[in-house]
């Protein structure tokens, strides 16, 4: 009886649900995370306002399609419209009410409820996702590997894909292999190995990877029409955790090491620039090595940020200066792994030449053994001082001639001029101009002289801009 009395309610509310003007329907009210749900409205009129809908249950529409059927109901034509949205939600929902204007009057859906469960490993899946990591415990800094394996049945039918990579939030992503795929009895599986390290100490969870599969399927939907459909879902590798532990004794950087430095050249010009190249090689945070711009007395010194690339990282300085100079050594002290120990490792020497420079006085002091004191008679001094007073007149008559000359002259202009530098010589233009690297103009001007001087390029350098570059920092 309870069953009859349930028929005839849905008897009852059918013809209402025929000749409403618009009916809102999914196709599953139940899914896991990770499954798609289409969310459909059927709309009964002729002049339809088509709604504009970019997100359902708080996600983002994947994709929408639409069909016109032509109904004979009670002999009478009767003109709908089907529009549907294919969604992902992440959590269970209410689609509430909207409002669509239908032959000029405003109509309102019916609101409908998404149950969504939590997403489940299912070893019999088409698609199953593994990650694994080959250390549990580290110290901050330490790199580690981390391995991405998608299997995939052979049997199964794939129109699209789209693959979500974990979240390594608060990791150093270190490398990246490229996949490696294989044959595994009926799987065909795809290996990806993520080198990283951990920023802080703690226990640090990555986060699931996924990888949505779209699928060609034949769905009826509730008026009884079959249509051909890509469905969406999506599969989701376990979690994994790892604790880490502040590096041992205060130190900052974790690993195994070398480090070299090398110039361009030892023998230099005045206001020519010295190219140092800071080489660190080794597992471990290169990341969190600091610039080795060094500070010598008397010369200019220009850094580049160091660049990582996978387990090198090289740091590029100018070193510009008009007397000789010594490039002193750069150290990197460091936790080794290995050993448990803290060491430290350095460059040598490295001494710079400046051709023309002045060599360094040495103040001399020379103390007679024996102070004779005479006494000198009247006359004499009175000689001296007659002497004396001539020597200051000539002295003041040079000074004079010297002083008209040197403003009828202005020699400090020559020397201005001689000082200048050529602006030919690329590689000082380069150190010129690295103050000002800030300026587009200046960067992209640096640019092509660093691909001329360090990669043998000979691009023209544009003379025009060259020149607005010069006087608008006034760089001579």
């Amino acid at each position: 009886m309870k069953n009859l009395g349930k028929i005839f309610l849905v008897l009852l509310l059918l013809p209402n649900a025929i000749y409403a003007n618009v009916v809102a329907s999914v196709d599953y009210s139940s899914v896991s995370v990770g499954e798609t749900v289409t969310y459909s409205l059927k709309i009964n009129g002729n002049d339809v306002d088509r709604p504009h809908i970019e997100k359902i249950c708080d996600s983002n529409v994947i994709s929408t399609s639409s069909q016109t059927n032509i109904e004979m109901i009670n002999g009478e034509y009767k003109r709908s419209k089907i529009l549907s949205y294919q969604f992902m939600p992440q959590k269970s929902c209410e689609i509430k009410p909207m409002e669509i204007v239908v032959d000029g009057n405003v109509q309102k859906t019916n609101a409908l409820k998404v149950e969504v469960k939590p997403a489940s490993q299912d070893v019999n899946a088409d698609f199953l996702l593994t990650l694994q990591s080959d250390k549990k415990e580290l110290y901050v800094g330490e790199p580690f590997e981390l391995t991405l394996l998608v299997k995939q049945k052979h049997s199964s039918a794939v129109v699209d894909s789209k693959f979500i990579a974990p979240k390594l939030q608060g990791f150093w992503v270190k490398n990246e292999s490229q996949p490696q795929r294989y044959d595994d009895g009926e799987f065909t599986v795809t290996k990806v190995v993520y080198k990283i390290s951990s920023q802080r100490a703690g226990t640090l969870k990555i986060e699931p990877a996924q990888i949505a599969i779209a699928t060609r399927v034949n769905s009826r939907d509730m008026w009884g029409s079959f249509s051909p459909q890509v469905k969406w879902k999506s599969y989701f590798s376990n979690e994994l955790s790892v604790t880490t532990k502040p590096i041992p004794n205060g130190a900052t950087l974790i690993g195994d090491f070398s480090i070299k430095a090398s110039v361009d050249k030892q023998e230099i010009n005045p206001n020519e620039a010295v190219n140092v190249s800071v080489e660190v090689i080794g597992e471990g945070n290169l990341e969190d090595i600091q610039s080795f711009k060094p500070y010598i007395n008397n010369v200019s010194v220009f850094d580049e940020k160091p660049v990582v690339n996978g387990i090198k990282l090289q740091q590029k300085i100018a070193l510009v200066g008009d007397d000789s100079f010594t490039i002193p050594s750069f150290k990197l002290q460091y936790f080794n792994t290995k050993t448990a120990k803290i060491e430290e490792i350095r460059t040598k020497e490295i001494q710079i030449k400046v051709n023309g420079a002045k060599p360094a006085h040495e103040l001399k002091i020379k103390r007679d053994e024996e102070v004779s004191v005479a006494v000198k008679t009247p006359p004499v001094v009175m000689v001296e001082n007659r002497l004396t007073l001539l020597y200051g007149f000539i002295i003041f008559i040079v000074g004079l001639t010297l002083g008209i000359i040197l403003m009828l002259l202005k020699p400090w202009n020559i020397l201005q001029r001689e000082k200048s530098f050529d602006v030919k010589n690329e590689k000082t233009l380069l150190v010129k101009l690295m103050p000002y690297s800030e300026d587009a103009q200046v960067k992209s001007m640096m640019d092509v002289l660093e691909n001329n001087v360090y990669s043998n390029a000979k691009t023209q350098v544009d003379k025009k801009l060259l020149k607005e570059i010069l006087n608008k920092y006034k760089i001579s």
